[in-house]
C-alpha cells in the first residue's frame, strides 16, 4: 500500500506526505467525488430566493459552499444544517434579502462573492458589506462590479470598486445588453441574477460558451430565460418569481479530474469514478484527455434534476502532448493544473494557451504549477496565458507548496503518486475547499501494489 501521512504543523497548516515507487503502484476500485461546487452554490442561492421550500440532496460541504450558506443565512433565508444528504431551505422570495446587521464573509470564495453582488445591487434601499481572506481580497472584482455599475448599481470598494471588501447600496437597476470581453459563467451569472429584479430584459453575450449551470437551475426554478447558442447570449426577463426545487447534485467533474488523470498516469489502474455530471459546458477535461489518448469509457449515462450525469471509467495508457486552446479553455480552466501533471508525464510537447485567466485564480496557477512541477523534475516552459510543457521525464519526490489553492494542492498529491520516492506537500489543508474527503479518499485507493 502506498504510505500516506497527513500531519498537523506548529502553524496549523497541514502537510500531506506521500511516498511512491510508480513501477509497484496501480490505483484500482470505484469512488463517488463530492457534489459539483457550482451547482451546489447555485441550489444554496437560488433556494434562498425562491418562493417555498428547496431541497438539496448531495450538496457538496467544503468550505465555499458553506460560505454562501453562511451569507445567505444573515441576509434572511432559513437554511437547515449542511449534510451531504439533505438541506432544506426556507426560501424568502424575490428582493426581499434582509439588510445584514454584520459584514458578509465570503471567505475564499470567489462564486459566493461574484454571484452574490448581482442579486444585493437589486434589492432597493438595503445596503450591504462584504468581505472575504486574504486570496479574496485580491482577486478582480470590476468583471463584475462594471456591468452591474452600467445598469445602474451602487458598488464600492479598493481601487475603485474593482476590490473587496466591498460595499452595496441596493437600488432599482436598469435592464442592459452585456456583451462580455470574456467568457465567464460568474460573469454571466452575476448579471442574470441581478436581472431577476429588474423590469424587462437583460441579456449577456459572450466571446465563447461558458458553463451554463445558472441557465439550467433558473429555468428549473421558473425563471423566464431564453438561451440562444449560436450567438453565446442568454436573456432573463424580469422580475420573474422562484419557487423552490428539488435540487439532485452530481458528483463534480473538476473533483473526479484528479483521479481521471491518476487513472491515466499510473500503470496499471482500473478507476470507476460514479455519479459524474458530465454537463457538454464542463467536459473540457474529457476532451483534452481524449485527445492525448486517455482511455476513458462512459457508462451508465442518465439525467438527473436537468444535468447528465454518468459514471466514468479511466484505465491506464501511454499518453500523448496534445494543444489546448481557444473556445475548449473556458469548459477546462478548472482542471488546467491538473491538466498540466498528465502533460509531464506524456510523450511530447503539450502547449496550453489563451489561459491568462489562470493567473487571477486562488492563486497565480500558472506560475506555480510551473515552479512545483519544476520542482519534481517536470520540464516546463512559462507563457504569458499559459504553458508548455515537454513531458517523458520521470518525477521525484521533494517538498512541494500548494499557495494554500485547492486545486494545486490535489494536482501536486497526484503527481506525488507518480514520482519516485517522498514527495510532502505544505500547507495541504487547501484540498477541504472543493474536496473535504481528497485525502481519505486517496487514503482508501491506497495504490495497490502490482
Amino acid at each position: 500500500m502506498l504510505p500516506i501521512i497527513l500531519s498537523t504543523t506548529q502553524d496549523d497548516h497541514q502537510t500531506l506526505t506521500i511516498t511512491s515507487d510508480p513501477s509497484e503502484v496501480s490505483l484500482q476500485g470505484r469512488i463517488r467525488v463530492p457534489g459539483d461546487k457550482s451547482i451546489s452554490h447555485r441550489a444554496l442561492m437560488l433556494g434562498a430566493i425562491a418562493q417555498g421550500t428547496t431541497v438539496i440532496e448531495g450538496l457538496l460541504l467544503g468550505a465555499d459552499p458553506r460560505s454562501t450558506a453562511r451569507c445567505f443565512t444573515q441576509m434572511g433565508a432559513q437554511i437547515s444544517t449542511l449534510n451531504a444528504e439533505r438541506v432544506e431551505i426556507q426560501g424568502i422570495g424575490l428582493g426581499q434579502l434582509q439588510e445584514p446587521v454584520d459584514l458578509l464573509d465570503v471567505g475564499n470564495s470567489g462564486t459566493t462573492l461574484r454571484l452574490m453582488l448581482g442579486l444585493l445591487a437589486a434589492h432597493s434601499e438595503r445596503f450591504f458589506a462584504i468581505t472575504g481572506d486574504d486570496s479574496i481580497r485580491r482577486r478582480p472584482m470590476g468583471r463584475v462590479v462594471q456591468p452591474l455599475q452600467q445598469m445602474g448599481a451602487q458598488i464600492w470598494g479598493r481601487q475603485a470598486g474593482t476590490l473587496a471588501p466591498l460595499a452595496v447600496q441596493g437600488q432599482p437597476l436598469q435592464p442592459i445588453h452585456y456583451h462580455s470581453p470574456i467568457a465567464s459563467a460568474q460573469v454571466k451569472s452575476c448579471i442574470l441574477l441581478a436581472g431577476l429584479n429588474i423590469a424587462g430584459p437583460t441579456t449577456v453575450t459572450e466571446p465563447a460558451l461558458s458553463r451554463d449551470h445558472s441557465e439550467r437551475m433558473l429555468q428549473a426554478f421558473g425563471a423566464k430565460l431564453t438561451c440562444n447558442p449560436e450567438t453565446h447570449s442568454v436573456t432573463v426577463t424580469g422580475p420573474t418569481q422562484l419557487r423552490g426545487q428539488t435540487v439532485i447534485v452530481p458528483g463534480d467533474i473538476s473533483s473526479a479530474a484528479f483521479w481521471l488523470v491518476a487513472g491515466a498516469i499510473i500503470p496499471g489502474s482500473d478507476l470507476v469514478i460514479e455519479n459524474v455530471g458530465v454537463n457538454p459546458t464542463r467536459i473540457g477535461v474529457l476532451e483534452a484527455l481524449e485527445m492525448m489518448g486517455a482511455d476513458i469509457q462512459r457508462q451508465q449515462e442518465r439525467e438527473v434534476a436537468g444535468e447528465p450525469v454518468a459514471d466514468l471509467r479511466v484505465r491506464y495508457g501511454a499518453l500523448q502532448a496534445c494543444t489546448m486552446a481557444g473556445d475548449l479553455i473556458p469548459r477546462l480552466i478548472d482542471e488546467i493544473p491538473i491538466l498540466a501533471v498528465a502533460a509531464a508525464l506524456a510523450q511530447g510537447t503539450t502547449v496550453i494557451r489563451d489561459a491568462a485567466e489562470l493567473r487571477v485564480k486562488e492563486s497565480d496557477r500558472i506560475q506555480v504549477m510551473a515552479t512545483e512541477l519544476t520542482k519534481l523534475g517536470a520540464r516546463i516552459t512559462e507563457l504569458p496565458d499559459g504553458l508548455e510543457i515537454t513531458g517523458g521525464s520521470p518525477l521525484h519526490g521533494t517538498a512541494v507548496d500548494s499557495y494554500t489553492d485547492h486545486r494545486i494542492a490535489m494536482s501536486l498529491a497526484i503527481a506525488a503518486i507518480a514520482a519516485q520516492g517522498t514527495t510532502t506537500i505544505h500547507r495541504a489543508e487547501a484540498a477541504s475547499v472543493s474536496y473535504p474527503e481528497f485525502v481519505e479518499t486517496l487514503q482508501t485507493l491506497g495504490a495497490t501494489s502490482r
